[in-house]
């Protein structure tokens, strides 16, 4: 009898994934990723070091959460409560937050990191159940308790944060015996931002808040404020209905849990910041490190690193310290002011634009900078572009050419390789009318170049806000 099974028809056979791809253990993958690197250091190439120093790997596999089952198998609503309460967030605005709340949302605007943040909050939720009044319970003090977290553009980082604040408070909570495990759940509101906003390119701002009000919502807020900054209120309340309507992220509860890689950071940042909490109970307490200025010291070494990434331009903020939009030469907006606000990051490079500014106002015209572009084609177009990114920030006008002849521009910056910039510096530097400098950190012919009338160098190296600071001084701006 003819086999009567029909035959497959092309494109709808049935794969079987396990068999096409057999398993492959950790160390493979290993020694497949340090042949492709061929001798690089690996650490260096592919391992990410977090501002709160905690090391992430390329990958992550289940193997990397044994021991974790207490965090990845509880259910959203049990304990440790990791994974949420397992009901949906609600809209919230800051006149809504409770006046008792503890406000770990002002640190982080200060500059604290996550893990600060969170042995921060712990200490002073825990001094605060452990010095309740006299016959409450440690369920009524425990729930009474509300902690306002901001959250920034460190996307999973935020996540995982919210996931190990609820972790280390209903641990902490624990320890005092309550009478029911509900008591240990965290009552946690976020709102987003404010450290890394600007009054520049408000549209960038937009999408700071959308990607941190997802990071809330993922991370399991119970509430979540979405502030407008620069961009219109209602634009901030859309967010919420983005999330909640199209992205239906109100449905799925936790959309995190099992994720190796943010479990794992939680789990990093959970110890992490458990450490720091004991170090505080040992120096006497959340209160004790108040008043002996220790807290205070701690966030102002934090910002002041902060501060250092973003004036040096390795840590970018768009639209303030690289890419900026070269058409937006001023701000209408005035940041509402707060007696608790700190500066924002974008700060000092929000005053040099400002500073550019009044003096176009002045003068009549922006200042102008040529981008002078010979030789080596890739060298010059890099360099170009890198000096445009630079001097766009201090609100200048922008020209490039090959030809300076006929420039009205108040400084020139000499774009082209290294091996040509003498030469060309030996021939604009006489003839130009105006400072002319380098783009770039010859270093072999810096004398020489200096000998030839470079005014300075500008390179990756350099400080943004010193440097543009110093050639508004130079070009006679007033402050």
């Amino acid at each position: 009898m003819p086999d009567s099974t029909p035959e497959a028809v092309p494109g709808t056979e049935i794969l079987s994934l396990a068999q096409d791809f057999p398993p492959i253990a950790g160390p493979e993958w290993d020694r497949a990723v340090r042949a492709d690197l061929k001798g690089a250091d690996y650490d260096k190439k592919l391992v990410w070091r977090t501002d709160e120093g905690l090391a992430v790997r390329p990958y992550y596999r289940r193997e990397d959460l044994a021991g974790l089952e207490g965090q990845t198998q509880a259910a959203p609503g049990e304990f440790p409560f990791v994974r949420g309460s397992g009901k949906s967030w609600q809209a919230a605005d800051g006149a809504s937050f409770s006046e008792t709340a503890i406000r770990a949302d002002q640190w982080h605007d200060g500059g604290a990191h996550a893990v600060q943040e969170l042995a921060w909050a712990l200490a002073a939720g825990v001094e605060r159940v452990a010095e309740r009044p006299a016959g409450q319970s440690v369920d009524d003090a425990a729930r009474s308790i509300e902690f306002v977290f901001a959250v920034g553009s460190a996307y999973f980082v935020e996540i995982a944060k919210l996931r190990a604040a609820r972790l280390l408070w209903a641990r902490a909570v624990e320890a005092f015996q309550p009478a029911s495990p509900a008591a240990c759940l965290m009552r946690l509101s976020v709102r987003t931002g404010r450290l890394n906003k600007s009054i520049f390119d408000p549209y960038s701002n937009l999408l700071r808040a959308t990607t941190e009000a997802l990071s809330a919502v993922i991370g399991g807020c119970d509430r979540l404020e979405v502030e407008a900054f620069g961009f219109g209120a209602h634009l901030a309340e859309n967010v919420h209905h983005v999330l909640r309507e199209e992205a239906h992220m109100g449905e799925v509860a936790d959309p995190a849990g099992g994720s190796y890689y943010i479990e794992a950071l939680t789990d990093a940042l959970a110890q992490a910041g458990w450490k720091l909490f004991q170090q505080i109970e040992a120096a006497g307490g959340y209160r004790a490190a108040v008043e002996s200025g220790a807290l205070s010291k701690a966030l102002a070494e934090t910002r002041a690193g902060r501060e250092k990434a973003v004036s040096s331009r390795r840590r970018t903020l768009v639209g303030v310290n690289n890419y900026p939009d070269l058409n937006e030469k001023t701000s209408d907006m005035t940041p509402a002011a707060s007696e608790n606000a700190a500066p924002r990051l974008a700060a000092p490079f929000e005053k040099i634009r400002q500073r550019t500014a009044r003096h176009a106002a002045a003068a009549g015209r922006y200042p102008k900078l040529l981008l002078l572009t010979r030789g080596d084609v890739k060298m010059r177009g890099a360099r170009a572009n890198f000096m445009l990114n630079f001097f766009g920030c201090a609100g200048f006008d922008i020209e490039q050419s090959s030809d300076y002849a006929a420039t009205d521009a108040d400084l020139i910056a000499l774009c082209s390789s290294d091996a040509e910039y003498l030469e060309l510096a030996r021939e604009v530097c006489p003839a130009a009318k105006v400072p002319v400098i380098v783009a770039g950190n010859p270093k072999d012919q810096m004398e020489a170049l200096k000998q030839a009338g470079v005014a300075g160098f500008v390179h990756v190296q350099s400080d943004a806000v010193q440097t543009l600071t110093d050639w508004q001084n130079r070009l006679g701006m007033k402050e």
